[in-house]
């Protein structure tokens, strides 16, 4: 089975956990500030926190934006449900924004539109969680600058996007969001294992994001509330979280970071090669977002089901049955049973509905080779001609 992704370890990765199991620090130790600091270095941010996966970190970025009862986070239904289970972990109430129909992205104007109706009946969302999709970010620039209008924090869910590029700066970098947030998945574009990272530029963030992901604890002498008794001396200030990685998956992450650019490299010649075999194919291949560089986590057809015998369903497991281990990425959010008793319903948003009727995730991760790549596409052509 050729797998949709997986992740890229090589010797240089073992040996580099090896030195840290050999060393004194196994958990909270000085790797995890090496790669945290590698990472806002790469990314032009000025802090990082990481943590044990990417669905933590945007917990506590929901968190440290001061989400709450009462409040309302937005994102799109094309995600993982982590995009969206985040605000409810907080208390808050949770909608959507349909998708682009070329680019699979929160779609910028239909954002605009909700947020004008929002305002005229006074249910504004305090948090946008903008899902970096497939590798590549939405149109921040205009998200930015509904943001500065409606007065709602962006956390950018850059999971996908680990390398990817936007306006010229790194994603992550803070221009257009207040925090951003990647997952280092085995099947994202690096790896730790398990694990997630917030970056922002703001310091008092990045002070509370440290303190949430251990479990609220501080041993700053300026955030206690009464002078140290000692050495050993620390205090609990809020209610936070064990939500911290190990020296052993930052070491990993580390090493990692040192591959990205080949990693997206071969990620870009693998796209080009599919973009070229499946062009004569009834099939809507990946769009560019205006501004955006993607990362290219994911390569996402549409089957055009109006130019082929065989059904969604069909094309799918045909694949699997072919030793293909496609994907789909992803039903829609508000179609699960959870946010049904919510409220939602099918036609809620009729473009991520659509998409989800035709999507399937091909094969895409460095160690593809040409051959394996050729054999995707010959049995994709197979079924879909």
């Amino acid at each position: 089975m050729i797998p949709y992704g997986r992740q890229s370890v090589d010797q240089a990765d073992i040996d580099a956990v090896v030195a840290v199991l050999q060393s004194d620090w196994l958990t909270q130790g000085p790797t995890i500030e090496r790669f945290e600091q590698a990472m806002a270095e790469r990314c032009q941010a000025d802090f990082a926190v990481a943590v044990c996966n990417a669905t933590a970190a945007l917990h506590i970025a929901c968190l440290a934006a001061g989400l709450g009862p009462g409040d309302r986070l937005w994102t799109t239904p094309n995600t993982f449900l982590a995009s969206a289970n985040c605000g409810r972990y907080c208390g808050a109430d949770v909608d959507f924004v349909d998708i682009d129909p070329l680019t699979w992205n929160l779609d910028a104007y239909a954002l605009k539109a909700k947020l004008e109706a929002a305002e005229d009946n006074g249910t504004l969302p305090k948090v946008l969680v903008a899902v970096a999709f497939a590798g590549q970010s939405c149109d921040m620039r205009m998200i930015g600058e509904l943001a500065e209008r409606y007065g709602f924090t962006v956390i950018e869910d850059a999971s996908h996007a680990v390398g990817a590029s936007y306006a010229g700066r790194p994603v992550g970098c803070g221009e257009f969001a207040v925090m951003t947030v990647f997952s280092f998945h085995p099947v994202k574009i690096i790896t730790s294992a398990e694990g997630g990272m917030v970056l922002t530029n703001r310091p008092e963030l990045a002070e509370r994001l440290q303190r949430l992901r251990s479990h609220g604890m501080t041993r700053d002498p300026q955030q206690m509330t009464e002078p140290s008794h000692g050495p050993w001396y620390y205090q609990q200030v809020e209610l936070g979280f064990n939500y911290r990685i190990t020296d052993l998956q930052a070491a990993l992450g580390l090493s990692q970071l040192g591959k990205l650019d080949d990693f997206i490299a071969r990620r870009q010649e693998l796209v080009a090669r599919y973009d070229r075999l499946l062009a004569y194919l009834p099939l809507t291949l990946p769009s560019a977002q205006p501004e955006a560089g993607s990362a290219w986590h994911l390569y996402v057809v549409r089957l055009q089901l109006d130019r082929m015998s065989l059904s969604h369903r069909q094309v799918f497991e045909g694949l699997r049955a072919a030793g293909v281990g496609v994907n789909l990425h992803y039903i829609p959010v508000h179609m699960q049973p959870y946010y049904r008793d919510l409220g939602f319903a099918d036609g809620d948003f009729p473009e991520a509905e659509r998409y989800y009727a035709e999507a399937i995730s091909l094969p895409l991760f460095p160690f593809l080779s040409d051959e394996q790549q050729d054999y995707v596409v010959e049995q994709l052509r197979r079924l879909t001609e």
